[in-house]
């Protein structure tokens, strides 16, 4: 039965609303990511980490007080919220331990991978069918992730490996999202901040360095931005579907190319540049087939959100 013109306006305008978010939360990811690499060549990751979080709470505050404290407690799934907390901690943990020695692009095209690792996960831990093309297309999105660590003796470096395994931290943190999509998006950024609030804290003990004034506001400002980024992706995720906002997310990249240049004078080499194509041309047609094999579950349809 066809919609009312109405009603296909508002989702029209939905739609478009949640495209708007999810690229400029993209946008502020990737400057969150800049000023990181900025901070952490002279501060610890742990009282980056520390500091970031604590500036956080001048967005999610206000939220608080208006959703009610005693509503961060009210949470559905109690252990995959705490394994949530664990993996986005782990998520910004190992990332700003990869760009103190990386290039931003070098460790945004490994993160670029996380779509790629969220479509075989889907299919193990959510039951989600998976075809034989987008399988394929996982193993050459793979084959793009091995030419830019090139696990060799001579390359093979930690800062790879955490931003490796910071992009499969990612990847379930997606996943858990997709679990746990009746949960507020002020609860789910509250916990993870939390979380990465006493992770920094406890990696601080013995590595603090007391800041400047600019250097602390600067470590606030950073809590600040990539809290902005989180409910923005957050809220776009609930007002468009996941395959229609998925292949945005491959703006990072982009500007951590643009930012890296400007900032860092850092240029990705041609390792980099091929892996990271290889990555994002697998992705796309993870996308697509999603798109056309799969309709949209409710839940992804435009609706009221929290």
């Amino acid at each position: 039965m066809a919609q009312p013109p109405a009603q296909n306006s508002t989702i029209r305008n939905v739609l478009l609303a949640g495209i708007l978010l999810m690229l400029a939360g993209d946008f502020l990811f990737a400057l969150n990511d800049a000023m990181g690499k900025w901070l952490v060549a002279s501060f610890s990751v742990g009282q980056v980490v520390l500091i970031r979080s604590i500036g956080a709470f001048f967005v999610l505050g206000p939220m608080i007080a208006r959703q009610g404290a005693a509503n961060l407690f009210r949470m559905e799934r109690l252990e995959l919220q705490v394994l949530r907390v664990v993996m986005t901690t782990l998520d910004t943990a190992l990332f700003y331990a990869a760009v103190v020695y990386l290039p931003l692009a070098d460790v945004m095209s490994f993160y670029m991978a996380g779509p790629i690792y969220v479509a075989a996960l889907s299919h193990l831990l959510l039951g989600e069918k998976v075809g034989w093309r987008r399988w394929m297309a996982i193993l050459v999105g793979f084959c793009g992730v091995l030419i830019m660590l090139k696990p060799s003796s001579a390359a093979f470096s930690l800062s790879s490996t955490f931003a490796l395994a910071g992009s499969i931290s990612f990847a379930f943190a997606i996943i858990l999202n997709r679990r746990l999509r009746g949960t507020s998006d002020t609860s789910l950024v509250t916990w993870q901040t939390i979380g990465t609030l006493l992770v920094g804290g406890f990696l601080t003990i013995g590595n603090w360095q007391t800041p400047s004034s600019l250097d602390f506001g600067a470590m606030l400002l950073l809590g600040i931005v990539s809290c902005g980024a989180h409910l923005m992706i957050t809220r776009a995720l609930k007002l468009a579907p996941a395959s229609t906002l998925a292949p945005l997310h491959y703006s990072l990249l982009l500007w951590a190319v643009i930012f890296g240049l400007a900032f860092f004078g850092d240029m990705p080499g041609p390792r980099i540049l091929i892996g990271s194509g290889i990555i994002v041309l697998a992705g796309l047609f993870i996308f697509h087939r999603q798109k056309v094999v799969d309709t949209v579950p409710p839940e992804n349809v435009p609706k009221g959100v929290n």
